[in-house]
């Protein structure tokens, strides 16, 4: 049984999980969701991102993305501007009020990491980062070269055709 309690697969879906568990209810005594959070997050550091690109980002469907901008624009938080290239494409800009809640999304995320590492020190946080940073490429550069062996299987299958 210690072994199923020290896989790192299981270790690291359950610390996830319980993250965002966490992040939902700060977010909620907000009067928002942790989507919402996000999107706000990814707004600050891509100003201009449209919503298709957010939607990738997310890994949700762009009609999400679509309905949660809606909620944001009508409090005031994000507008959406055309693209100036691409009418089809909205340009998705953070609004004034959005910096108070950012501010306090900072503050939750500072507060949420000094309870997950309470405990743990510096170094060994260090080396976890540098661990995460390196699984996350990995997987990154993984699901690229799966993408692309699949679109090189379809033109293969085209062309054939």
């Amino acid at each position: 049984m210690d072994e199923f309690h020290r896989d790192l697969l299981f270790l690291l879906h359950d610390v996830a999980r319980l993250l965002r568990v966490d992040a939902d209810k700060r977010a909620r005594l907000h009067g928002m969701t942790r989507a919402q959070w996000a999107i706000l997050i990814w707004l600050e550091r891509q100003p201009g991102i449209s919503q298709k690109e957010l939607s990738e980002l997310l890994e949700v469907e762009p009609i999400t993305v679509a309905r949660l901008i809606d909620r944001l624009e009508t409090r005031g938080m994000v507008e959406r501007r055309p693209d100036p290239r691409d009418r089809r494409i909205w340009r998705l800009h953070l609004l004034r009020p959005a910096r108070d809640v950012l501010h306090e999304i900072d503050q939750q995320r500072a507060e949420m990491t000094r309870i997950v590492t309470a405990g743990i020190d510096e170094q060994s946080i260090e080396s976890m980062t540098e661990a995460l940073m390196r699984m996350k490429a990995t997987l990154t550069q993984e699901a690229h070269a799966s993408r692309r062996g699949a679109e090189h299987a379809d033109t293969e299958t085209r062309v054939a055709v």
